[in-house]
């Protein structure tokens, strides 16, 4: 009789984590759950679902909740133990106790300029760009940042973690992938001005300057900082960096690219010195394919990913660590193993990232949308628009609307997007989606990634997203190219061909809120206008502000919108 109920339980129990654990369709079939809906627009069908991933494995009410902050956990704090690159941070913390004059100091300003500018590790951090830990409830933003108890001391993103018994140093996921949006911490946000591959880039060059017996006798490490030295030092060798364009722009592909070049073209991409000594000729030594980091909460509208939707299968978080860890000089072995072994992780992560939400307008500019000015955009949103960017239902068009309050109707009840993410040319600037040809064999080949399912294809252009949180989200096209929403439904050839970069600080002086985006120059503030960095010019390669203009023209050639028609739009879209 016991074992009968044992056995019994057992069964239970298993039926019960079954059912707590879908796993999702990462195939390159995968569509969206949903009601189906088919329109034509501009004569093609165009096929919708009404639902979404957001609740990407169906985990119970308190299951979900439980893995979204283990996510989040791990989105702050990098959770790659096999990782080989981190900084020695106990001689780092020398460097920045020595005085200016000392050999230390005298040293490093030799071989990286730059690195001796700083004189604590907040300097290294502000110089990367990382955003402060938010210390109220109103600086939390819709995704909410759990409590990281002394990690909280340093910004977000920051992981100092144990190796070889000392404290090594790196950056997670969030150093590009979250905001101060007007004080407001958005975790999932974009990074306007990250400088992730700067480190890399300055890293690599100060490192391979650093004979090990130099460090040895300058720093005299513990055998552990050495051993971070030494290990860092190595992965630095196998890693191929590049200069982004601009502050703003990543240069994450060239990198992965051009660190497997210098790799056998084994299964797992084996590190032997004469690859790295000779690697092989890649395009992307030349050509530019710069992008800004992608937001996350349009991750559950999708079955393609990043903004070409060049993976075209497979999790995207585990690609992103593949991506992420080539970009380190990581052992693909190694990084398998852990990968496999910590499949929760990766999970939990998984959730976090397709669970979260865009930060409303209104939340920040309370009662400012004119919402019959919002009801005319929302008609020629869906008229010129809607066929590539999806159909976006409100409130204020419910049989109740009368019975709402004025924050209940600017709600977007429900998201019609594409059941199967579409690839669209609209002329936009093609360098990089054409940077992917460079390298997808090579990707495709590892046998890491056959394990994780994940496969990359080159596309013929990019993904016209879903344009939840549209408004937070400036400067727009996947590079930076175009400073307000105005500017994009403007003709190309209107559009400005530079502008000025400035942090969301002041909601009046960093924000054109009619525009939705960056101020006109004269408008910037000073510090920011006399800074070059922050200077953007779609001149240059791989900048072009050109395309999504086509759908912006009559029959005749001649702008569809007027000026007050585009600020209906915008209007409308601010409510997304």
């Amino acid at each position: 009789m016991k074992s009968s109920v044992y056995i019994f339980s057992l069964i239970i129990i298993y039926t019960q984590s079954v059912m707590a654990f879908t796993k999702p369709d990462w195939s390159k079939d995968a569509s969206l759950p949903g009601q189906r809906l088919c329109e034509t627009h501009h004569g093609h069908e165009v096929c919708y679902r009404d639902g979404n991933r957001e609740n990407i494995y169906q985990l119970s009410p308190s299951e979900f909740a439980k893995a979204k902050e283990r996510g989040a956990k791990h989105t702050l704090f990098y959770p790659v133990k096999s990782t080989p690159l981190m900084a020695p941070y106990n001689s780092l913390e020398k460097m920045f106790d020595s005085t200016q004059n000392s050999a230390i100091r005298n040293f490093i300003y030799r071989i990286a300029r730059r690195i001796s500018n700083f004189n604590s590790f907040e300097d290294v951090y502000d110089w990367i760009g990382l955003n402060d830990y938010p210390q109220t409830a109103s600086e939390n933003g819709p995704n909410p940042i759990p409590y990281m108890g002394e990690i909280e001391n340093d910004p977000m993103g920051v992981t100092i973690d144990n190796r070889h018994g000392e404290k090594g140093l790196t950056v997670s996921c969030a150093a590009c992938h979250s905001s101060d949006l007007f004080g407001v911490k958005v975790l999932g946000l974009q990074n306007r001005f990250p400088r992730a591959n700067e480190v890399f880039r300055v890293g690599k060059s100060a490192l391979s300057k650093t004979p090990t017996f130099l460090f040895r006798t300058l720093f005299k490490p513990s055998a552990g900082d050495l051993q971070i030295f030494k290990d860092a030092k190595e992965a630095l060798s196998y890693v191929s960096v590049k200069q982004p364009q601009v502050l703003g722009l990543d240069t994450s592909l060239a990198q992965v690219g051009l660190s497997l070049s210098m790799r056998a073209q084994d299964e797992y991409a084996t590190m032997e010195p004469k690859y790295r000594r000779r690697p092989r000729k890649n395009e992307l030594n030349k050509k530019r394919a710069d992008s800004k980091p992608q937001v996350w909460w349009n991750l559950k509208y999708k079955t393609k990913w990043l903004s070409d939707g060049s993976i075209i299968s497979g999790n995207p978080v585990n690609t992103n660590f593949l991506w992420n860890e080539i970009g380190r000089g990581a052992d693909l072995k190694k990084l398998e193993a852990w990968l496999v072994n910590n499949d929760q992780v990766v999970r939990d992560i998984t959730t976090f990232v397709f669970a979260t939400k865009s930060p409303l307008y209104n939340d920040f500019f309370p009662n400012q949308i004119d919402i019959f000015k919002a009801q005319k955009g929302q008609k020629l949103f869906e008229k010129n628009c809607s066929g590539c960017h999806g159909k976006y239902e409100k409130a204020w068009d419910s049989p109740n609307a009368d019975s709402l309050n004025y924050d209940e109707k600017l709600l977007t009840t429900k998201v019609w997007y594409h059941e199967k993410s579409i690839i669209k040319d609209v002329d936009t600037d093609p360098l990089r989606a054409e940077g992917m040809a460079y390298f997808a064999q090579d990707l495709n080949r590892l046998k890491i990634s056959k394990t994780l399912g994940t496969v990359v294809k080159e596309q013929p252009g990019y993904i016209p997203p879903p344009l939840v949180g549209i408004w937070a989200r400036w400067p727009y096209f996947h590079n930076n190219s175009v400073p307000t929403l105005y500017d994009v439904i403007t003709p190309s050839n209107k559009r400005p061909k530079t502008y000025i970069a400035v942090a969301a600080m002041d909601k009046e002086l960093d924000f054109d809120q009619e525009k939705n985006g960056y101020p006109r120059p004269q408008y910037i503030r000073e510090e920011y206008r006399n800074d070059r960095q922050y200077f953007y010019d779609t001149r240059k390669a791989g900048m072009s502000n050109s395309g999504h203009t086509k759908m912006l023209l009559d029959e005749n050639g001649n702008e569809k919108f007027n000026h007050q028609d585009k600020l209906s739009i915008i209007e409308f879209l601010k409510t997304l």
